[in-house]
């Protein structure tokens, strides 16, 4: 028996379908030794060494792995195919104990018979640039985040985290926020003569004054306009005919389907990458069990297979005919920052349309793949044909214009139409009826309405990712984690689909502006992810671009650390009295909230929670007060009596007030489950209570 490794758990169904009998799939559910989550562990004078640990709640898992690993005839291990995934794949390794040039490493960019066998026909060693690039960023982001979090705790507020992505993503909205309540908006009036032709009407824009452009600035602007042109005829005096063609759209990377599925689905990045994590790992589909609908989901490559683009061609041909079929294939060119390490996101047969999933689909899954099926056919689909025709007309010195458009042929456009923000522009018309030059044309009325420019849109979370994209910050693994973090944080809040900074989202921004712009910005952040991209590629040394980043980031820590400046709020003052020396007491920040605290300090140290954070739960068993919810020194939560110290019962579940008729030990509830709180009790009461 051979032993396949998988990551996740969901994937084991639908690729042992794949992989026959003689194979056994084992998953890691993600990683098995990482960075310990509660201390640093870089040894910095050591070269910046990792402490790496197996995970805690791991070991059961990798002593059976480890059985299975003995056992079997050979061990295979088929991580994602991405940087993470052949760092897991290395730790796996380590924990097995393999000679690091054993060829133990598979890699398949979808879950099909073709692709997985094929793989397993050609093993390899594991990458160990691969690996050095994710050690470098798991480093750099531990640093920082290590580093200058607590920098912000000290110097603003508790609880705060910093992050070398994180953090810039955050710049990119508060800046966004400045330009528009910087935005001073300007008038302008738009003009539309209505021209008659026989039964036909045509809208026309004014568009130049003395042949020059001109848009009116205000109201006298427009009453001149309209006193010299009213009764006044309209000459046609150029008509410009062409034929333009509208090539199709790349296939989806990560961050095109993001953004596609928040404008056309109205679906959340979170929502996103759930049903796209889903159909890449296998969903259950009629008449075929578990099956995988698309390949990898975590790209920036519009780079797809000769085999699957012939495919599409087929389809398309016996589908919609040879018309739709382009001369030659369409070939899309990855971005030059991208890392171009697997296709684009696609279905893995054409053969699975959406229509014949649907049935069994959840609802987002069947929309995501009916995006992303009609994306992949759309890009493989001829262009669509259109004619224009624009005509200029004079009346006086006024020039207004008109833009006819019609459709010719449509192609791609049949089954994919691109998401158009507003496509409502002056001047733009459908079909228009046959012009003649100097023909003349009476105006049935003129139209004017009052405007004024826009500020910047906010950004939504797919235009977020795609400013992310563009500027290099992240890479397609790290866009959704990264937007999440900033609202968990309250860094930013959404109204509606755009995303706002909140007032604790700015200070975070304006304090790292001060003391961190050297490595807290767009351009030294795009740097990096060049230089871990290097590392990758070219096999760079990781130390050295660790260490090149921490020499200045140390010294700019140094710096911050040591100036007086802060931005804390001030103690808010309250009537309250302390009972211990009489003295006013003060609402202050700590790490598990706010918290009453005498203003004698240090002379009187009384502290006591504050009411307006207190979370009331359950009713003590053994005086009838409300239990409180707090926090013990290491974050963990716990339920006490709300009349401590005279009463000091407590306990780490719900209580419900009563005590056991078997035992007389406190009733405690845990979730819909009422029963004894001594776990050699069997008593339980209605699940519903």
């Amino acid at each position: 028996m051979k032993l396949v490794i998988i990551e996740s758990p969901f994937k084991r169904e639908s690729l042992k379908k794949y992989l026959g009998s003689g194979y056994e799939v084992f998953a890691t559910k993600g990683h098995i030794r990482d960075l310990p989550a509660k201390s640093f562990a870089i040894d910095i004078k050591n070269n910046f060494q990792p402490k790496y640990e197996i995970v805690p709640d791991k070991k059961v898992l990798i002593n059976d792995l480890k059985k299975k690993a003995q056992e079997a005839e050979e061990v295979l291990i088929a991580t994602d195919p991405d940087r993470e995934g052949e760092a897991i794949s290395w730790h796996v390794a380590y924990v097995l104990g393999f000679n690091p040039e054993k060829k133990c490493r598979i890699e398949f960019n979808e879950i099909s018979k073709k692709a997985v066998t094929s793989a397993l026909e050609k093993p390899r060693k594991i990458d160990l640039n691969l690996v050095d690039a994710q050690q470098a960023r798991r480093v750099l982001d531990r640093i920082v985040g290590y580093k200058l979090s607590p920098v912000l705790c000290k110097k603003i507020a508790p609880k705060l985290s910093a992050g070398r992505v994180q953090s810039v993503a955050l710049k990119l909205v508060v800046d966004r926020e400045r330009e528009i309540e910087a935005f001073v908006p300007e008038e302008y009036w738009t003009v539309n003569a209505f021209l008659k032709k026989g039964e036909s009407e045509i809208k026309t824009a004014l568009a130049t004054f003395k042949n020059k452009k001109f848009v009116p600035k205000n109201k006298e602007e427009v009453d001149k306009i309209l006193e010299e042109v009213k009764g006044k005829d309209f000459v046609v005096k150029g008509i410009k005919k062409t034929k333009t063609k509208s090539h199709a759209p790349a296939p989806f990377t990560t961050s095109t389907m993001q953004q596609d599925a928040l404008n056309k689905l109205g679906m959340s990045l979170a929502r996103t990458t759930s049903s796209a994590q889903q159909l890449y790992e296998g969903v259950e589909v009629k008449g075929e069990g578990k099956i995988a609908l698309i390949t990898y989901i975590r790209t920036d490559s519009v780079r797809v297979s000769t085999d699957a683009q012939n495919a599409c061609l087929n389809f398309i041909k016996n589908k919609y005919g040879d018309e739709f079929v382009p001369t030659k294939p369409n070939v899309y060119h990855t971005k030059e920052n991208a890392q171009d390490a697997h296709e684009a996101i696609r279905p893995i047969t054409m053969d699975i349309t959406p229509q014949m999933v649907k049935e069994t689909l959840t609802n987002d899954n069947y929309r995501l793949y009916k995006l992303i099926y009609e994306r992949f056919l759309a890009s493989q689909m001829t262009d669509a044909e259109y004619s224009n025709v624009s005509v200029n007309f004079d009346c006086c010195d006024y020039g207004f214009k008109v833009t006819g458009k019609t459709m010719e042929f449509p192609g791609y456009t049949t089954v994919y139409k691109e998401f158009v923000e507003d496509d409502k522009k002056e001047g733009f018309e459908g079909k228009l009826p046959k012009l003649e030059e100097n023909e003349v044309l009476s105006c049935k009325e003129i139209k004017t309405e009052q405007k004024f420019t826009k500020p910047p849109v906010r950004y939504t979370e797919a235009t977020l990712v795609k400013a992310m994209e563009e500027k290099g910050i992240g890479r397609p693994a790290t866009y959704a984690a990264t937007i999440t973090v900033l609202t968990s944080r309250k860094y930013t809040q959404k109204e509606g689909k755009y995303l706002f900074p909140t007032d604790l989202g700015k200070k975070v921004t304006v304090y790292l502006e001060k003391f961190f712009s050297g490595v807290i910005n767009v351009k030294f952040t795009a740097h990096m992810e060049q230089r871990l991209d290097d590392i990758a590629s070219k096999g760079e040394d990781w130390h050295n671009v660790v260490s090149s980043f921490y020499n200045g980031f140390s010294s700019l820590l140094e710096k911050a650390d040591a100036s007086v400046l802060t931005m804390k709020e001030p103690p808010q003052e309250t009537d309250i009295v302390c009972e211990k020396c009489g003295h006013k007491m003060l609402i202050r920040d700590g790490k598990f909230g706010k918290f009453l605290a005498c203003s004698n300090f240090p002379k009187c140290k009384n502290t006591k929670p504050l009411e307006s954070e207190i979370k009331k739960v359950g009713v003590c068993p053994e005086c009838g007060a409300d239990m409180v919810e707090r926090k013990s020194k290491k974050g963990k939560i716990f339920f006490s009596c709300s009349k401590y110290p005279e009463c000091k019962f407590m306990s780490w579940d719900i209580t419900t007030g009563k005590k056991c008729p078997k035992c007389n030990s406190p009733i405690i509830k845990k979730g819909k489950i009422v029963k004894c709180s001594n776990n050699n009790c069997d008593y339980r009461e209605n699940d519903e209570v």
